[in-house]
């Protein structure tokens, strides 16, 4: 077993250990706060995960756990184990798009390796209350990469021909795209159909629930 492959186990092991506790007091047994609603936190529930389990990626373009490669994403899901919201995976560059291949594109590498947490509440408790579930680590099989690509492939094609503006979150089997911004004042530069630059809104490639869903059920699942 190679040093990464040990690493990747420990990693595991650690997230495992960490089940059934709840995101509030996981946060305070770490020095933090766990105040604040849903709506003006968003975020932090991974960000206590990341630094429990001692990822260091940061903010960089880099893996949450660089030496292992590994990426970590914790899903906020009902008492059936069904996802709550799309999962954020990595911004997608505008003004580049014609120019990128799924083979050596950041949103792949992102998903090469996932290590998924599901965070487990009802609709009506707060953020602090819900608990760790069993973590999922997650590669892509060769059928959900050609799915994938598939989705990637058709969102770069559509803002290569300039229709970014056409661009919905309804495309994409799994792989979608929406806006990623602090507010909706925030724009981003992209080209037209006449290669015109045009102000809009950034935006993000996200994991549709019924995909999550899916894998924390069966890493090689092929939902619809």
């Amino acid at each position: 077993m190679s040093a990464r492959e040990e690493g990747i186990e420990v990693l595991v092991a650690r997230a495992r250990g960490l089940v059934g506790m709840r995101v509030g007091d996981l946060a305070r047994s770490l020095g933090l706060s766990s105040e604040g609603d849903a709506v003006r936190t968003k975020g932090t529930p991974g960000a206590i995960l990341e630094l429990a389990l001692g990822a260091t990626g940061g903010s960089s373009k880099v893996h949450d756990f660089p030496e292992l490669g590994v990426e970590l994403k914790t899903i906020p899901v009902d008492l059936r184990g069904v996802p709550a919201e799309s999962t954020y995976v990595c911004t997608l560059s505008l003004a580049d798009a014609e120019m990128q291949e799924w083979d050596d594109s950041w949103v792949r590498a992102k998903l090469s390796h996932v290590l998924f947490i599901p965070l487990v509440a009802s609709d009506e408790e707060p953020w602090p209350a819900r608990r760790v579930a069993a973590p999922v680590l997650w590669s892509p099989t060769p059928e959900q990469d050609a799915i994938l690509r598939s989705d990637f492939d058709d969102v770069v094609g559509l803002i290569g021909v300039g229709r970014i503006e056409e661009l919905t979150a309804h495309r994409g089997r799994w792989l979608q795209v929406r806006p990623k911004a602090a507010h909706g004042r925030v724009r981003t530069t992209a080209y037209g159909a006449d290669g015109e630059h045009i102000a809009t809104i950034p935006r993000g490639f996200y994991l549709r629930p019924r995909f999550t869903g899916a894998i924390l059920a069966d890493p090689s699942a092929l939902p619809d």
